[in-house]
């Protein structure tokens, strides 16, 4: 894969210019409607950045840069950053896909690591840094598989994510960076707009698109390929639930087990999930012994018309403690209730 998107990027440098990219269908044009008429006063619109600001970053500057930018090139040494100051509701997602993709991880026995809002880079020829791009999440399905990585993904050099998330809740991907995804070879993008809706930005429909990339570029489908059987509205669900309902749990059990038997592992291959479904055996085995021997002195003594079913669940700790010889002789030689505890407490 990172062959394949050195060859995309041999033939156009992705900085070129500051217009949207068109992204296309064989020779046509794909149609695509913005989620509302941009505003006259969004400078980014005509840069392919809606809901961005200009700032200058310079090529010295870039490299020790921390802050949050959607796109940065070298060329013009702008970097697009988004207008409205970080919401919660645009953090949330990229999140909250980290945790449920371990969740998914367990049952499958293998590791999805994710990498948040790492740098995308570009290099040109001479291997400066020529074009940067930040995602809201990163996942990599088989991380033990990938080389590993240095302070960025270098896209033509280091194998490309899974699935890259972008959250749109005040931008637009669709009129720049989702043509640059494209064209880099990234193999899932996946776009969510959170129910948590942004003031300026009202009328956006909530949801998730999944786009894959298809031998013409990107085609949107219902379900994602890298996690097969996970649905857009469910991961939608999913990524805006502030509990994991009963159906989300389904589903991701569900989609760890298919991504297991794809690769021959379960959820014994966890070392986490392992160590707790050890003790969980445990505890039922213990658990039922108790119950066992519960319902065997119950019987036992109820023949000598002693009845303490209730005592004995009380004492239960103490009774699963004592050898099952010492408890069959102190039921068959006991007076009464309290004179049963004083045999099996002095047996201890």
């Amino acid at each position: 894969m990172a062959e394949a998107s050195a060859d995309r990027m041999a033939n156009r440098r992705a900085g070129d210019g500051g217009k949207p990219l068109a992204r296309r269908r064989g020779n046509q044009a794909r149609p695509w409607v913005p989620y509302e008429t941009p505003s006259a006063d969004d400078v980014g619109v005509a840069y392919g950045f809606p809901g961005c600001r200009p700032i200058r970053i310079t090529r010295e500057e870039i490299t020790d840069y921390e802050g949050r930018f959607e796109y940065w090139d070298a060329d013009t040494e702008i970097a697009w950053q988004v207008c409205e100051p970080t919401s919660v509701y645009h953090e949330l997602p990229g999140q909250e896909l980290a945790r449920l993709t371990e969740r998914i991880a367990a049952v499958r026995g293998e590791p999805i690591k994710s990498y948040g809002t790492g740098d995308l880079l570009v290099r040109d020829e001479k291997g400066e840094k020529h074009v940067i791009m930040q995602p809201d999440q990163i996942l990599y399905l088989h991380p033990h598989k990938v080389r590993r990585l240095g302070h960025a993904i270098e896209v033509g050099h280091d194998e490309l994510p899974d699935v890259v998330l972008e959250v749109d809740l005040t931008t637009d991907v669709r009129y720049r960076k989702m043509g640059l995804y494209e064209e880099w070879g990234f193999r899932e993008l996946w776009v969510e707009t959170p129910e948590n809706r942004a003031p300026s930005r009202p009328n956006r429909r909530p949801g998730v698109t999944i786009r894959v990339l298809g031998p013409h570029g990107y085609e949107e489908t219902r379900e994602s390929r890298a996690f097969p059987t996970w649905t857009a509205e469910e991961i939608h669900a999913a990524l805006n639930e502030d509990v994991l309902s009963a159906s989300t749990v389904a589903v991701l059990r569900w989609v760890g087990r298919a991504l297991g038997e794809q690769g021959g592992t379960g959820t014994d291959d966890d070392p986490f999930m392992r160590v707790e479904r050890e003790q969980s055996r445990r505890e039922g085995a213990e658990q039922g012994a108790e119950t066992t021997r519960l319902e065997m002195l119950t019987v036992a003594l109820a023949t000598r018309d002693i009845a303490m079913s209730k005592r004995l669940e009380e004492h239960a700790g103490l009774i699963v403690a004592v050898p099952i010889s010492a408890l069959m002789r102190a039921a068959l030689a006991c007076r009464d209730g309290a004179d049963f505890l004083r045999r099996i407490e002095a047996a201890t």
